[in-house]
């Protein structure tokens, strides 16, 4: 869950270790929550109760008191059945590594870790933390579906690892530190592997400096992929400078000009300046919404819709008019994804799962970074005619 009261949280890592200076930049300005980050918490919720059932954590628990607490917790109106199978596969993936130790392992979640050996009072919440002989695990649950997220080399796994590793140290020689990110919705279980020198040394070397920069409020800014989840990215100049003075070299030129290797260039620089400029306007707008003034922009009123006063008075109106009541209305089926978000993957699965079947996704461009296969147009007509016999 969110390390919402450390200032330089595990959670943030990424951008405070790359930009020290954004700690100053953003903090007066208020934590937004949003529908995503509540559903998140609900989800974190189920999956710790699951594991403290399924580990006796705190003492047994009763099924009838997990029962108890599982149902509060889908009173929630952000509840959905999905929740519940995403949470299993977390639970689940935490058992196997219990299940394939030689002896029964130290199990704790939703742990407090402190870091502040190497980061002025540094803390995080570690979702989950088991231990023993010489392995530390460290595992975080996801429930976000848009962003996926990697295992390797993460700050904040990395963070609340080296939490553990001062905490625990005095029960455990631990010579490898084992990090997974287990996110259901978005690529599954991601892990990675280092010793615990390496991640002490990492911590001392590139924590450290950086951290005792941000603390002190020291004004280095540096642009990057943690721009992303900066509240003070819209109006960063460092940010500004970078996404809109990565196109300077083309603008004398047009595409036609441009050679390929020039144009995929291009193609790799515009992505974040369109991100930025999304951030921007929404920063504007509420800026005015606030009574602040931005020179040469205002707030004009948009396009007029049009609505019912009373839907229901409206709709017996019509009827007495002679209009059939079934022009009223139009019933459309939910989607495979909304039926199986609303009904839970294991029930959906069991009940149409037979009727399911994967087509071929459109192609779309991605960097030679990304993981995932060149598309093949041949390879796709294969696996067509393969469903069609």
């Amino acid at each position: 869950m969110p390390d919402t009261h450390a200032v330089l949280s595990a959670s943030s890592a990424a951008r405070w270790i790359n930009c020290p200076g954004s700690v100053k930049l953003s903090e007066n300005l208020p934590d937004k929550s949003s529908t995503y980050a509540e559903e998140g918490r609900l989800a974190h919720s189920i999956a710790e109760l699951k594991l403290q059932k399924y580990f006796g954590i705190g003492g047994p628990m009763s099924q009838r008191t997990y029962n108890t607490r599982f149902n509060k917790l889908r009173k929630d109106p952000l509840y959905a059945p999905e929740m519940d199978s995403c949470t299993d596969t977390y639970r689940d993936y935490i058992a196997d590594i219990a299940n394939g130790l030689p002896s029964r392992p130290y199990v704790t979640v939703e742990h407090r870790v402190d870091y502040s050996a190497f980061a002025p009072d540094g803390f995080g919440t570690a979702d989950c933390i088991l231990y023993q002989g010489s392995d530390l695990f460290v595992n975080d649950y996801k429930h976000g579906v848009g962003v996926p997220v990697d295992a390797e080399h993460n700050p904040q796994m990395m963070l609340y690892a080296v939490g553990a590793v001062l905490e625990y140290s005095m029960f455990c020689d631990f010579k490898t530190v084992h990090l997974a990110i287990i996110q259901p919705r978005a690529g599954g279980v991601k892990e990675w592997s280092l010793s615990r020198d390496e991640l002490i040394d990492w911590a001392a070397l590139t924590v450290r400096p950086a951290a005792k920069k941000a603390a002190a409020g020291v004004e280095e800014f540096h642009s990057g992929p943690w721009c992303r989840w900066c509240k003070a990215a819209p109006f960063c100049r460092a940010h500004a400078e970078d996404v809109t003075g990565a196109v300077e070299d083309f603008r004398p030129r047009l595409p036609p000009e441009l050679s390929p290797e020039e144009f995929g260039a291009l193609l790799g620089k515009l992505e974040p300046l369109l991100q930025y400029a999304e951030k921007a306007k929404k920063y504007a707008l509420e800026s005015l919404l606030q009574g602040e003034s931005i020179p040469g922009w205002k707030l004009v009123e948009d396009r007029k819709t049009r609505a019912w006063d009373d839907q229901e008075a409206a709709f017996k109106a019509l009827q007495d008019a002679g209009i059939d009541e079934t022009l009223l209305w139009h019933r459309e089926p939910y989607s495979l994804a909304q039926l199986e978000k609303q009904l839970g993957k294991k029930a959906f699965t069991e009940a149409a799962g037979s009727h399911v079947v994967n087509q071929p996704g459109k192609p779309t461009l991605a960097p030679m970074t990304d993981p995932r296969d060149v598309y093949s147009p041949r390879a796709s007509a294969e696996e067509d005619f393969k469903e069609a016999i």
